[in-house]
């Protein structure tokens, strides 16, 4: 016969065992809860929708500063920019204006006045400012010290090289280049305020835009030779020298200008494929 103790035990143990069962019920009720919320898709704005594609794009991209150069590639001797204008640069010897006596100057102004006049096409003339490369110049210095049998005359060219390469440090001389950018566009481009802003979120350009400008490049670039020929001359009619810059020069001139510091650490080496291409 049980005692009164062994019954209020069966008692409880009966009571544990319904609230166990009642919590375990409460728990799966949330979870079903829980588990039909992820299933309803959740509204979004419009915002949130624009926001949204962006940073898939995003993500599917490499986030470079790259993409946001207008520089597509350079070959040839012409730059190709990514609204597929093509660009040649003329390298400009000064003048020195003020050593010109009174008649030289104003025969110097009519005659870029007549050039200025004479062109249908715009022009862009770049003065750049940058450090001394004088590399070349001591490279050339050793190497003809190492082939010195001479030993004093030898090591006063060490001495030499070392002693302009730490001038060149000290002192930061600099020196100014003169350019013309003679461009050819098919149009110019227009764009408003809205679609510049939703090109900043463009990826890079396919390589089907870059076969498709390949085919009408050789077409354009005669008509960048000729307007290149017809600045050359004109400026040789005021009496400056120019040239057009190769496929090498232009490389290392727009590398020194995205990059003016590590650029005077960190030299371009000279095994660059800037072979022409033949269409």
């Amino acid at each position: 016969m049980p005692t009164k103790k062994t019954v209020s035990a069966e008692k409880n143990l009966k009571g544990t065992n319904m609230d166990v069962e009642l919590l375990e019920d409460e728990l799966k009720t949330d979870e079903a809860m829980e588990n039909e919320g992820k299933d309803k898709p959740k509204k979004k704005s419009f915002t949130d929708k624009i926001f949204s594609s962006f940073k898939q794009r995003k993500r599917s991209t490499k986030s470079t500063t790259q993409r946001y150069i207008p520089l597509s590639e350079i070959r040839n001797d012409t730059v190709i920019l990514k609204n597929d204008g093509l660009r040649a640069v003329l390298e400009v010897e000064p003048l020195n204006f003020n050593l010109k006596s009174e008649d030289e100057q104003e025969g110097i102004f009519a005659r870029y006045q007549n050039f200025l006049n004479s062109l249908n096409f715009p022009i862009q003339i770049c003065v750049t400012s940058t450090k001394v490369n004088v590399d070349p110049y001591i490279q050339k210095i050793r190497t003809r010290a190492s082939a010195q049998t001479n030993k004093m005359l030898q090591e006063q060219s060490y001495m030499y090289a070392e002693f302009v390469e730490k001038l060149v440090d000290v002192a930061d001389i600099m020196q100014k280049n003169f350019y013309v950018v003679v461009p050819q566009d098919d149009q110019p481009a227009q764009q408003n305020s809205l679609s510049q802003f939703f090109t900043w979120f463009k990826t890079n350009e396919s390589s089907a835009k870059i076969s498709q400008r390949n085919q009408r490049f050789h077409q354009r670039s005669i008509l960048l030779r000729d307007r290149v020929n017809l600045v050359q001359a004109s400026l040789h009619h005021v009496g400056i020298i120019s040239r057009r810059l190769t496929t090498q020069e232009l490389i290392e001139l727009y590398y020194r200008l995205y990059n003016p510091i590590s650029s005077q650490e960190q030299k371009l080496t000279g095994d660059l494929n800037t072979e022409k291409l033949t269409l």
